[in-house]
């Protein structure tokens, strides 16, 4: 945990290494970090040993674990405002008045980032609230009218003695019956209350859906690549979007690796007196290279058009540098189009000239005509598959839809096909790491 921490601090100026790992774990181990708040605390306390490295500090923190960057010069309050951890947590904040400025907003964020255990006066015994609480209780719309109430964050419900399963279970049977937003309390799903699931709250073991956490108590988040709380057996829809993205980062997460800088070791070593301390580099085996090919045209794409352009907007924007987008109709010939309207062709033979390196997805439902299913297109996806390993095809139609298209039969024995659920395209991108290994 944090094992790149020590580096990261050290280029501000910090005097971090591994005994400061040390101390932040055996701080955990005994109990005194239960928030995020609590983290910069301790932290503070192990590495700022003279008041000019407060500055520093403070930068180096909210860089690393808040994704803040605070230029040289710049206002605490601007950068937060200009960073997309803030512009997220906005976007999901509830708070009790809808026209507050951007300072008092960035002050309700920073009371939420910083919360410590010693602001919390009451710690309550989740357990206790958990077998007092009815998982049946209907919801009163009226009661609650979509109105949010201030956020209560003096007071914490653990709930470190419940199971992940149990409170998955619950979470399940009490969205059955919630019908409106919810805002404070310890029942429903919603913000700012103590409540197991939820988010802008203080519920320790809890899990946390959507938004940003009060404390960094949960246990497991919504859209934590490690964690679905979603039918990952869906076609990809608002609800599990992020878990789709999530199985595609790890085309990302194969392809590199740490190991210890030798070199720097010694050097740095020698330096301190003879105190060696491992250093790590990140080594990328290859460079991330993803090339798309989107079927966007054609009666029967219509109604998977929408969600295929949001999936791969998103993933667009995860892999900025590294994703190439062509686009064709029902199915490739000798070109494919780099505009979605396909008015600027591109000749295959420039996409075989690419690295093999290549992860190629195919998007499209493999519906067409058996006249389509020629020698020509034939050639283009053997071409495609003798070129690039990495090869798959994911398919929005329904599985259960597949066996009654003879041209999806012929293609899926030819090229390696999966259903555009979460779970499918998980299978792709592992069976992509196994031929990258």
């Amino acid at each position: 945990m944090f094992e790149s921490l020590p580096a990261h601090f050290r280029t501000y100026g910090l005097p971090a290494d591994v005994r400061t790992l040390l101390l932040l774990q055996k701080s955990i181990t005994k109990g005194l970090i239960r928030t995020l708040g609590d983290v910069y605390n301790v932290l503070k306390a192990i590495v700022v040993k003279e008041k000019t490295l407060l500055g520093p500090y403070t930068k180096a923190f909210y860089d690393y674990f808040l994704e803040i960057e605070i230029k040289e010069g710049e206002r605490l309050n601007d950068a937060i405002i200009r960073s997309k951890t803030f512009k997220k947590w906005k976007d999901n904040f509830d708070g009790d008045s809808p026209v507050l400025d951007e300072d008092a907003l960035v002050n309700k964020f920073l009371d939420e980032i910083h919360l410590t255990t010693y602001d919390i006066k009451e710690v309550i015994n989740g357990r206790e609230l958990w077998d007092k609480d009815n998982p049946y209780q209907q919801d009163n719309s009226a009661e609650n009218n979509g109105e949010t109430t201030e956020r209560n964050l003096d007071k914490m419900a653990d709930y470190s003695d419940l199971s992940l399963e149990q409170i998955l279970e619950r979470m399940e049977t009490i969205k059955q019956n919630q019908k409106t937003s919810h805002s404070g309390g310890n029942h429903w799903i919603g913000t700012g209350g103590i409540s197991p699931y939820g988010h802008g709250g203080a519920a320790k073991g809890g899990v946390r859906v959507g938004g940003t956490g009060g404390g960094k108590m949960a246990r497991a988040v919504l859209n934590n690549k490690n964690y679905y709380p979603v039918d990952v057996n869906k076609l990809v829809n608002d609800n599990n979007i992020d878990a789709a993205l999530a199985s595609l980062k790890g085309v990302i997460e194969e392809s590199a690796h740490d190991e210890i800088d030798i070199h720097n070791t010694i050097k740095l070593g020698i330096k301190r007196g003879g105190l060696f301390i491992p250093e790590i580099k990140k080594v990328n085996q290859e460079k991330l290279q993803v090339i798309l090919l989107i079927d966007n045209g054609g009666y029967s794409m219509l109604s998977y058009v929408k969600v295929v352009r949001e999936l791969f907007k998103k993933m667009k924007t995860r892999f900025a540098h590294d994703l190439e987008t062509y686009y064709f109709h029902n199915t490739i010939y000798g070109e494919v189009y780099s505009d979605s309207n396909r008015t600027q062709p591109v000749k295959i033979k420039t996409l075989l000239n690419k690295d093999s390196n290549y992860s190629v997805f195919i998007i499209g439902d493999a519906t067409m005509g058996t006249y389509e299913i020629n020698q020509q297109s034939i050639n283009t996806y053997e071409s495609l598959k003798k070129k690039f390993k990495k090869l798959a095809w994911i398919n929005p139609e329904p599985i259960k839809y597949w066996p009654h298209t003879m041209s999806l039969q012929f293609l899926k024995q030819l090229i390696n096909m999966y259903p555009m659920t979460p779970k499918g395209i998980e299978d792709a991108v592992r069976e992509m790491n196994i031929k990258r290994t």
